[in-house]
């Protein structure tokens, strides 16, 4: 990780994003990261802020994938959006999987070979419907070539609440057990997207969301499902 990334990582955490949160959400924390080595982190998708709850749950940097459209969009806009998330260290993916999502995944594995913390929303979406849905297989994969543990978080409370106050709305970061890879790793293909099936049924059942095996809408695969 660069100097610059982790000045702008510090800086967002301590003075621009993170104080903000903290107020918004009055996140409660169960469990623990570890602080150092490499890990990869899933969790469902219901706001745009869950990303950054989890790593303010971490407590330490971790790296994304981020929409290849948030580095694409022309304008002063896009190039200030451009600048942020290749300062904090995302990762650019083509949402289409299959070889196109290949190189981001590339990237997601040296990350964590390198000792460094990989989060995803494996169901490459939020949630509009408030279930949580069909993942895609990308956190599994990299687990297993890496030999890193797969750890399944919670997130609850991030979703608009209707008409809820803002002293009633509280984040909940839930940070489980690391997910046991074992029983599927030799079953290839077919056993890295059961173990996939596996991962998101147990982040369902400890959020309390409906699980539906369908993709969510708003991301479809052009390719085989291979992120």
């Amino acid at each position: 990780m660069s100097v610059g990334s982790v000045i702008c990582y510090r800086l967002c955490r301590h003075l621009l994003i993170g104080p903000a949160l903290y107020g918004w959400g009055r996140p409660r924390v169960v469990g623990r990261v570890p602080r150092l080595g490499p890990v990869v982190l899933a969790a469902n998708h219901l706001a745009v802020v869950d990303s950054f709850y989890l790593t303010l749950a971490a407590r330490r940097h971790v790296v994304f994938l981020a929409k290849r459209e948030y580095f694409d969009r022309p304008g002063i806009g896009g190039l200030l959006r451009r600048a942020f998330f290749t300062a904090v260290g995302q990762i650019a993916v083509d949402r289409r999987g299959g070889a196109a999502a290949s190189s981001a995944l590339d990237a997601a594995i040296a990350t964590v070979e390198a000792g460094g913390a990989w989060g995803i929303h494996p169901e490459g979406s939020r949630s509009r419907d408030g279930d949580i849905h069909r993942g895609r297989t990308g956190a599994v994969r990299v687990a297993m070539a890496t030999g890193a543990p797969l750890i399944p978080v919670a997130i609850t409370g991030t979703a608009r609440s209707g008409a809820a106050p803002w002293w009633r709305r509280r984040v909940v970061v839930e940070i489980l057990e690391p997910f046991d890879l074992a029983p599927y790793r030799d079953g290839g293909a077919a056993g890295v997207r059961a173990a996939t099936d596996a991962l998101m049924a147990t982040i369902a059942a400890r959020t309390g969301q409906r699980y539906v095996d369908t993709y969510s809408t708003s991301w479809q695969p052009t390719a085989p499902d291979a992120a």
